[in-house]
């Protein structure tokens, strides 16, 4: 069987939960509540930081779990978990062994039943001098195996035998290798066995973490261990001869790493940022931080505990903010935040482990900074009870006074925004008081235009107050309203006329110098003695006139409804009023005449041109009237032919189709064609009717299959038509091409003709004859040549030859006497061929 000890300087028990089933197999009594030892003598090292394990006492509950509380005699120095590790409560010196032991007490919290073991403490050496191994007990507890058959087979008595796990403190100061346990097996005893360890921190990574030696089966750590990078190690234990073979199975060793209080608490953030509104009442959550440790937050070493350690400012309070221990949540404590006071509080916080104890757990801070926001708990005042402004009647949006407020909230937030209105003092409306948006000021302005005339002074009653309501409890003060005096000036003011326009109804057709009517104005400031001039700003026919004194209108010109001027019977004129004020001012006003119809316009027959065929079929226009005039002043009309000439009668034939309209047909069967002017007589409706003969224009022509003219018939009645003329003018354009064409062969052979003249003898050349002077360059004569007659001398005209008085002395005459006998301006083609052949020969 294996069995495990205790390695000397960790002072660790090995709890083996099997060892009440062996006892039972054996046929030991009934298990008992109680500590496995009476007396525990451990070694204590020299010197003991605070947090490390020291020893663990062994309790057998028998079934009674969590029910068991341990206490020590001495919790200054020691302090007991559940699990029965005692702890160093604080750093220990080496002193010399305490006079008494360590006295252990369990509890049972329900039964109240109460067991002691003592604890003999010793430091090492003491330990070396006594040659007392370094054990808890020096009795070993071993795992016994059951018996085996001679079949060798293993008969199980009840369950697997379950091996308690090895609790080794992390961060150890060694010395190392440090045994921890000793396996051994029941089959060293006839033969030599082999021990071994395989798994993480063995032989896999980590490696190198534990070792065991093969022939004495001491398994030992080799390094310091960290909880918080590797919290247990899972072993497997082997047995096995010099051959390789198995002898036992594998076992399970689970080695824990103790916690010790090796982390401080950290926060999450160093600066915290929370807000409370000012006012609030005790209670009210402001904002929560939060810690965390890398310590085992199962035991006291990762359990914080917070704290505020200082307020900054301490007004009006040094209390006002508490902070829940063990959740980190600040709420207030204390009333009266104001933010126009304190606008901000810096809070300390401190985290504790060790559930807060001061003396053994380590500690952090980090800075809350708490910002008290704003509320409408202060109203806006008015800096002055009355403010006072002047406008000029008639003026309108401009701004008249400026109100002035202070609020003491938070500038640039509604409740520091004003808003202000009018309670008193304006009934029908005239001003209002926006709100400068940059100052917060009251703007009183003038929406609706002032009379001076009906009011000189406005007082109103204005009240301030913010963009959100007060703070519930807090009332608007006195100077939350204030007085707005407002003077208002005269001013010379536009005469107006009334009714404005004015119409009148005339009939058409008045003489001029008649009085139409009297169109005056009125002058509305009443407190100036002024006078009113009238004058014509607009009359588009110039039918009016209008006196500048009284404003009398009378006409200047017929008035005339069928006028283009006249827009559905009505003229309009526009006239103006101007007053002597300082500076002058000036209405308008607009007369519209609304013009009666008269019979004054004679019908016109409508169209003035159609066509007919020559032959009726069919063979009939119809024709209608036009008449400026209005009915009844215009139709129905009567039509109809006049007696002369004859032959209108003889050829036509008019017939009323109503009171509009009548048809124009061909009398007679066939009618040349052409274009015939036949009189009309058109007589209207009205109470004095008008007569007028009007000419229709007809052409008569011959007509294709669908009754229209064809072209040439319209080409030959119409005269000279768009064709005819297009015709023309094609033919004057060739005529002008072939003139242009003309014009340059002409020219071309005049070329022709003068470089034959050219080809003549040598010595005929008048340029033989150009004399060589000893002068250089000359004036404005010598260079005043003809040159033509270098090329044909023979052509010139005797007048071109120049007169005799203004050779310069030095000259050749141009024209001397000729040696030889002069040759026609046109060589033969027989003298040109003897000239080349000439030039042959040379």
């Amino acid at each position: 069987m294996f069995s495990l000890h205790e390695g000397s300087g960790l002072l660790l028990l090995l709890l083996l939960a099997g060892l009440q089933i062996a006892a039972e197999a054996r046929g030991a009594p009934p298990c008992s509540p109680g500590f496995s030892e009476d007396l525990y003598t451990v070694v204590v090292p020299d010197i003991t930081e605070k947090g490390w394990p020291l020893f663990n006492v062994k309790f057998v509950s028998c079934g009674r779990g969590g029910l068991v509380r341990f206490e020590c005699s001495n919790p200054s120095d020691f302090r007991i978990e559940d699990n029965g590790v005692v702890y160093a409560a604080r750093t220990l010196q080496r002193t010399p062994a305490p006079a008494s032991p360590l006295l252990i007490k369990a509890v049972d919290t329900t039964t109240r039943q109460q067991w002691v073991t003592q604890v003999k403490m010793m430091p090492p050496t003491q330990v070396q001098e006594l040659a007392v191994p370094p054990l808890m007990s020096k009795n070993f507890e071993e795992i016994v195996f059951p018996p085996q058959n001679a079949d060798s087979t293993l008969k199980r008595i009840k369950r697997d035998w379950v091996i308690p796990p090895i609790n080794v403190p992390e961060n150890s100061r060694g010395p190392f290798p440090q045994e921890l346990v000793r396996i051994r097996s029941d089959h060293d005893k006839n033969r030599s066995l082999r021990y071994s360890v395989t798994g993480p921190g063995a032989d896999q990574p980590p490696t190198g973490i534990f070792t065991i030696d093969p022939i004495s089966g001491e398994l030992s750590v080799n390094k310091p261990l960290d909880r918080e990078h590797i919290p247990s190690f899972h072993l497997r234990a082997h047995a096995v001869d010099l051959n390789g073979n198995q002898v036992e199975n594998p076992i399970d060793i689970v080695i824990n790493v103790i916690d010790m209080n090796d982390n401080r608490p950290e926060f999450t953030h160093q600066i915290w940022n929370g807000t409370v509104p000012e006012g609030s009442k005790p209670g009210t959550f402001v904002m929560t931080v939060t810690s965390i440790d890398k310590d085992d937050p199962k035991t006291a070493n990762g359990m914080l505990r917070y704290k505020i350690l200082s307020q900054n400012p301490e007004s009006p309070s040094s209390n006002m903010f508490t902070i829940n221990n063990k959740t980190g949540g600040i709420i207030t404590v204390a009333a009266g935040l104001d933010r126009e006071k304190v606008p901000q509080y810096t809070l300390i916080i401190q985290a504790t482990d060790m559930e807060g104890n001061p003396m053994y757990g380590l500690s952090n801070t980090a800075t809350a900074v708490i910002r008290v926001t704003d509320v409408n708990d202060n109203p806006p005042e008015f800096t002055a009870e009355t403010f006072f402004g002047e406008v000029p009647e008639n003026a309108v949006n401009v701004i008249v006074a400026n109100l002035t407020v202070t609020d003491k909230d938070q500038p640039n937030t509604p409740a520091w925004n004003a808003v202000y209105k009018i309670t008193g003092g304006d009934p029908t409306g005239r001003f209002s008081v926006p709100t400068d948006p940059t100052t917060n000021e009251g703007l009183v302005t003038v929406v609706k235009p002032i009379d001076y005339e009906i009011s000189r002074m406005y007082v109103l009653t204005v009240e301030a107050r913010n963009e959100v309501s007060l703070a519930r409890g807090i009332h608007p003060p006195k100077q939350s309203t204030a007085t707005v005096s407002i003077r208002v000036t005269d001013v010379n003011e536009s005469p107006y006329f009334d009714p404005n326009p004015k119409l009148i109804r005339l009939e058409e057709g008045m003489l001029p110098e008649s009085t139409l009517t009297m169109f005056t104005a009125q002058d509305p400031d009443r407190y100036m003695q002024q006078t009113i001039r009238y004058s014509k700003l607009s009359d588009l026919a110039n039918w009016l006139r209008i006196d500048p004194g009284t404003g009398r209108i009378s006409t200047i010109a017929i008035l005339d409804r069928e006028s283009p001027y006249v827009k559905n019977s009505l003229y309009n004129a526009t006239f103006l009023a101007t007053d002597n004020g300082k500076p002058p001012a000036s209405g308008t006003g607009t007369l519209q005449i609304y013009l009666v119809d008269i019979n004054d316009n004679a019908p016109k027959v409508y169209p003035h041109e159609a066509e007919i065929c020559e032959k009726p079929e069919p063979n009939a226009i119809n024709i209608t009237a036009l008449d400026g005039d209005l009915n009844p002043n215009a139709g129905p009309f009567a039509f109809e032919l006049p007696h002369r000439p004859q032959d209108v009668k003889r050829n036509w034939t008019l017939t009323r189709l109503n009171g509009d309209y009548a048809q124009m047909s061909l009398k007679i069967g066939f009618l040349e064609s052409g274009i015939y002017e036949v009189p009309i007589i058109i007589t209207d409706s009205g109470n004095l009717p008008m007569s007028n003969t009007s000419y229709l224009r007809i052409k008569v022509c011959q007509c294709d299959m669908n009754g229209d003219c064809t072209d040439q018939q319209h080409i030959m009645a119409a005269g000279l038509g768009t064709g005819a003329i297009i015709s023309i003018l094609l033919c004057i354009i060739i005529l002008l091409i072939l003139v242009l064409m003309f014009v340059v062969w002409m020219k071309r052979r005049d070329k022709e003709r003068q470089a034959k003249q050219l080809l003549i003898d040598p010595e005929d050349d008048v340029r033989d004859n150009i004399l060589k002077y000893d002068e250089e360059g000359g004036g404005e004569e010598d260079q005043d040549y003809d040159l033509s007659q270098l090329q044909q001398p023979d052509t010139l005209e005797p007048d071109a030859i120049k007169p005799v008085g203004i050779r310069r002395l030095d000259e050749r005459p141009l024209h001397p006497e000729p040696q030889y006998p002069m040759r026609s301006a046109a060589p033969h083609p027989g003298d040109i061929g003897d000239f080349i052949n000439e030039v042959k020969t040379h």
